[in-house]
């Protein structure tokens, strides 16, 4: 493409050769001649400095000189370059498309409805009065159980699980061996220890636009309903328990855990490793950082750290603290030695 078209599709304003041919998009570092990259954060416009692209998405206001003896460099001048490059990645390529088909391995129970330009693929399986949405695609190996009701615009990659009654919106998209209603954690102790199964009689129920990664679960309600809001996005391994609600474009990245009737909020991000105890409620907005265990609510719009979770500032405060541990414990080990010394010489 050309690149003055690029910046038309875009909305950028163009600082450079519109008739520059543009043929890939690559990261900063790694670009050559011909391809597009883009700088979102100021601290990385060094970076800029020596790149072989031909063009990079910057700021409007981001100034970028350039080492001595390479060639000009474009600019696009952009709102947002992270999420322009992201645009523009679609311009060179193309996600694989599957033509409407059931492969002769599939099984589909006779009651299940199955919608127009569907794409079922090797050895899935469709049980009895599942639903399933127009131009959906089942890549391999997936297993849709019986009531399952799911909208149009699906893709289950293979080995991912849909069990039973649960309730899937459109254009969702559950990567390799997600389990969306896999039975909740719960067991009741009886009086000779062993624990007893509860039965997990509710369901998981999955927004519009959601998409959940590699071998994220999202457990059934024991009863009632899981939920994940519309446009939420679970990362590889995210755990969300039964009864859980994630709001409406939040993430949860990779190995989050949420236990049992944990309330998660509109447009919030819990970073890797983070663990919900049950109970709680995160209000919308809310962010909260790598591997940080929260035990109490969390208000609207708050950053919050640590294990325990503390508003952030609180957090580096007590962390710059603990930094100085062994010093104060040096210091007091010197003040008994004088108080001691103090002592003896009093009593003498």
């Amino acid at each position: 493409m050309k690149l003055g078209e690029i910046a038309q599709k875009l909305g950028c304003k163009l600082e450079g050769d519109a008739q520059t041919e543009i043929h890939g998009v690559a990261g900063i570092e790694s670009a050559a001649s011909g391809e597009l990259t883009f700088v979102s954060n100021p601290r990385y416009r060094h970076a800029a400095r020596g790149t072989r692209a031909s063009a990079v998405l910057v700021t409007r206001d981001l100034a970028v000189e350039r080492e001595l003896g390479l060639p000009a460099l474009a600019l696009l001048r952009s709102e947002d370059p992270y999420l322009d490059f992201a645009r523009a990645i679609g311009f060179f390529h193309t996600p694989p498309r599957y033509a409407p088909s059931i492969h002769p391995t599939a099984v589909i129970a006779a009651s299940a409805q199955i919608g127009a330009g569907a794409h079922i693929g090797p050895y899935c399986y469709v049980d009895e009065g599942a639903v399933l949405g127009r131009n959906a695609v089942l890549h391999s190996f997936v297993a849709i159980y019986r009531g399952a009701r799911i909208g149009d615009d699906f893709f289950a990659h293979a080995h991912a699980v849909v069990r039973e009654n649960c309730r899937i919106g459109h254009r969702v998209i559950l990567q390799n061996g997600v389990i969306v209603g896999g039975d909740g954690f719960g067991f009741a102790k009886q009086r000779d220890g062993r624990w007893y199964k509860m039965l997990q009689a509710g369901i998981a129920v999955i927004g519009d636009d959601a998409e959940i990664q590699a071998n994220a679960c999202v457990d059934r309600a024991t009863v009632g309903e899981t939920r994940i809001g519309a446009g939420a996005k679970l990362d590889d391994l995210v755990l969300v328990g039964h009864a859980s609600t994630v709001g409406e474009n939040t993430l949860l990245c990779g190995q989050a855990g949420l236990a049992g009737t944990t309330r998660i909020g509109n447009n919030c991000i819990l970073a890797g490793q983070v663990g919900c105890s049950g109970h709680l409620t995160v209000g919308d907005g809310a962010t909260i950082t790598a591997q940080s265990g929260v035990h109490g609510d969390v208000p609207p719009g708050a950053l919050y750290s640590g294990y325990p979770a503390t508003e952030n500032r609180e957090w580096l405060k007590n962390s710059a603290a603990i930094s100085r541990v062994p010093e104060l414990a040096k210091t007091v080990r010197q003040l008994e030695a004088e108080i001691a010394k103090l002592k003896a010489h009093l009593g003498a």
